[in-house]
């Protein structure tokens, strides 16, 4: 056992516990976020330190300060009439099994305060090497070596978010987790890749000419590639699985509602978008960019000209993106071969990445990802009815989670009511379908959504509402709140919520050849020479 540290002196549970250190530790060695224990005779109280404090047993020391800190009256007064406290939360409590157990009672008073070891840290987050579960090692705590796990199992169970301004490794963070989620087989995934970072392979977050390997790199025939821009897949190396093109007919009014706001779309001009739909159905899109003349045409749908003009110009973008395919007889066919392609490799257990390659405009990607997702949604819908009918496992869809990045745009409190993606986060694996949401401004999230996040990883946040909105209904919010404060730019994150036993600021884990040897030993090469070969 590691040398005592200090002793409980007062606290609660709903404030904490106040330490006071003894007079040989060092302050300048303990930082927020730190792991201590507090041994009892029956259970060992897991805490983080939330705050850290200088203190005096008399306020004449601080009118009259020794003139030097290596003064013999600093001497004399350090570790008795000055001296160190420290604010712990209790988090968990081991009980004489080691069974994590919740707080609910405190340690005696001067109880003995020591740092956590790495048995403590096994036994709350668990271990890859327990064949039981379906622990998969994130990072380790900020001030030790010892793997953070997280429970995939309990993962998939929910939506999850990632969160952290731009340039925190959010990407790098995401990809460690899909991986994992693949490797396990504890989900199939939809990954909506703006980007074209997670398929074949990206920058390091070094930047400079160095690079990492895809998921489609690491897991080989496990993961599949739909491409909207198959020369850049080419160009890149790779030969898409599928070219993926769409008809008119597959944009909804639903998808135009979902971009309201980046086309600045009035009201008026949906309203005229629901008008043409009630009168030609799926094929309402393809009539109205045919047009020639507008207020004719609006007249006779009983709708404003300057609305359906409105609309018909904002919509014309559409006709620039040539994976749309206009409306031909048999109108439906193509729309029906991509949904029973994906269908049918997530059937298989393989995971989808869709490639926008050179099409990453925001238009774009939130019309691509509102279509699909809202087709496979409905899909899932049938077959899990399929699957309560019969109740053989044979028909259960397998659990099914879709990747978006610029979440808060797909997410925002006008669109969360209305588009798929609402209904997917607050149908809580109703239908076997959950989100993974990378974002980097979490406040514009619709707050009911964020409620439903069952795991949040956050990276580094500046901006007082993104914390304020990501940490909003978490247990120990404002101890949370502390913590975030002093995370580092890159490679640090908090991770809380359903998959872990409990909260933990870590040290990401490093997405490297290591990791590569570890997650796929036998698709990739474990020597670092013959990894370099593939670049």
């Amino acid at each position: 056992m590691s040398d005592m540290l200090g002793t409980v002196i007062s606290g609660s549970l709903q404030e904490g516990l106040l330490v006071r250190f003894a007079s040989h530790v060092r302050l300048a060695d303990i930082s927020t976020g730190t792991f201590m224990c507090i041994r009892t005779q029956n259970s060992t109280f897991v805490c983080v330190v939330a705050d850290l404090s200088l203190a005096t047993s008399s306020p004449e020391i601080a009118q009259r300060p020794p003139v030097s800190a290596s003064s013999l009256l600093a001497r004399t007064l350090s570790g008795y009439d000055v001296y160190a406290t420290a604010l712990l939360k209790p988090l968990v409590c081991l009980n004489l099994q080691s069974i994590p157990m919740p707080v609910k009672t405190l340690p005696d008073h001067f109880s003995p305060v020591y740092y956590a070891s790495a048995e403590d840290i096994a036994h709350i987050f668990g271990s890859e090497q327990d064949t039981q579960k379906t622990y998969f090692s994130i990072g380790t705590p900020l001030d030790m070596n010892v793997p953070v796990c997280i429970d995939l199992a309990k993962l998939s169970e929910r939506s999850n978010g990632i969160f952290g301004k731009t340039g925190t490794g959010k990407t790098f963070i995401t990809r460690l987790v899909l991986a994992g989620l693949i490797k396990h087989e504890q989900a199939v995934n939809i990954i909506f890749d703006m980007h074209s970072e997670y398929g074949l392979q990206a920058r390091t977050e070094q930047g400079g000419g160095s690079f990492v390997k895809g998921l489609r790199t690491l897991f080989g025939a496990k993961v599949a590639i739909f491409s909207l821009d198959p020369i850049s897949t080419r160009r890149r190396g790779a030969q898409p699985d599928v070219e993926l093109k769409l008809t008119y007919q597959s944009i909804s009014v639903e998808d135009i509602l979902s971009l309201a706001h980046e086309l600045n779309l009035h009201s008026t001009a949906l309203e005229a978008a629901y008008l043409i739909h009630a009168r030609y159905k799926r094929d309402w899109l393809a009539v109205l960019l045919a047009q020639d003349d507008i207020k004719t045409f609006a007249t006779s749908i009983g709708a404003h000209p300057e609305s359906v003009a409105a609309l018909y110009r904002k919509l014309k973008r559409i006709e620039r993106l040539p994976f749309f395919v206009p409306a031909q007889e048999p109108y439906s066919t193509q729309d029906h071969t991509v949904i029973d392609h994906m269908m049918e490799y997530i059937s298989r257990g393989i995971s989808i990445i869709i490639e926008f390659g050179n099409y990453t405009s925001t238009f774009a990607y939130l019309l691509i990802a509102n279509i699909i997702t809202r087709r496979i949604h409905a899909e899932y819908v049938e077959r899990t009815e399929l699957f309560l009918g019969t109740g053989l496992e044979s028909d259960r869809p397998r659990q099914l989670m879709i990747t978006i990045e610029e979440a808060h745009k797909f997410l925002n409190p006008a669109a969360a009511r209305q588009t798929i993606f609402g209904t997917i986060a607050r149908e809580m694996r109703k239908y076997y379908v959950s989100l993974l949401i990378v974002d980097q401004r979490p406040s514009g999230i619709d707050p009911e959504v964020l409620s439903q996040i069952g795991t949040k990883i956050i990276a580094q946040l500046n901006d007082e509402r993104d914390i304020a909105a990501v940490l909003m209904g978490m247990p120990n919010s404002v101890h949370l709140r502390t913590i975030l404060a002093t995370l580092e730019t890159k490679q640090q994150a908090l991770v809380a919520g359903h998959a872990i036993a409990m909260p933990i600021v870590i040290k990401t884990r490093p997405y490297d050849t290591q990791f590569y040897s570890d997650i796929a030993p036998d698709i990739i090469p474990t020597t670092r020479q013959a990894i370099d070969q593939l670049y």
